[in-house]
């Protein structure tokens, strides 16, 4: 049994439900400690999957932001749990969202970024506003460039997909987005004088990479997941 086996009976397809089971060991499970009592706030939030998980995991709350009515309209049918009510989803913009919480002065001790950076085009305005709103720990799970070079490569894709990226402008159908290399995230995560930390999926046993292939790419792109934390920060669990 796995956390994210209920949403089958929502519409998701077996492979779909293992790939989040798979998935949540990576992105998720590793910093427990971290979200344990914490303020989180999720970004690109989908149909508040991730959101539900983390609350789950010990989060007083989880403030989600997707762009996407009719998704963040789906979290009713999640299942009624000790955690669901945690979770407050607000339908808009992912950059007016979080414009108006540093405007209102509100304060997130974990940003988690599953999916969504690489579906933007300024990285690094997101990352500022990260920190901005005081984050400890920023959680990105993205696709990667893997030149050595710190570069941004530029792509279209539908609109239509709600996977994909929202509409950019009225009536758009194809919207154009940055896939960032690894040395250009680090490189971000420097500039705001934060530490760049790779988790590996080397871990996971080659028979069991099947629904998530996408990290084990050998072509120029690669999904991977990282963790900024500020600059000599100690993670939860390890202080002396």
């Amino acid at each position: 049994m796995g956390f994210f086996d209920f949403l089958g009976a929502l519409g998701y397809s077996d492979a779909d439900v293992q790939r989040m089971n798979r998935r949540r060991r990576f992105i998720l499970k590793p910093f427990k400690k971290d979200i344990e009592g914490a303020r989180v706030l999720d970004l690109g939030a989908h149909d508040g999957r991730w959101a539900y998980a983390l609350a789950a995991a010990g989060a007083t709350e989880v403030v989600a932001i997707e762009a996407r009515p009719e998704l963040v309209a789906a979290y009713a049918d999640f299942p009624e749990s000790d955690w669901k009510g945690r979770v407050t989803l607000r339908q808009g913009d992912l950059y007016d969202g979080l414009d108006g919480l540093e405007r209102d002065g509100e304060r997130f001790d974990v940003v988690a970024l599953y999916g969504i950076y690489y579906h933007v085009m300024d990285h690094f305005r997101l990352l500022r506003q990260a920190t901005a709103l005081g984050a400890k720990l920023i959680i990105i799970d993205s696709e990667f460039i893997t030149a050595e070079n710190p570069m941004i490569q530029l792509v279209r894709e539908r609109t239509d997909n709600d996977l994909n990226a929202a509409p950019q402008a009225e009536g758009q159908e194809t919207a154009i987005i940055g896939i960032p290399s690894t040395a250009a995230m680090e490189r971000m995560a420097d500039a705001l004088g934060l530490g760049c930390e790779w988790v590996n999926w080397d871990e996971l046993p080659p028979a069991r990479r099947v629904s998530v292939a996408d990290y084990y790419r050998t072509t120029p792109k690669r999904r991977r997941t990282c963790a900024l934390r500020p600059k000599g920060a100690i993670p939860p669990g390890l202080e002396t």
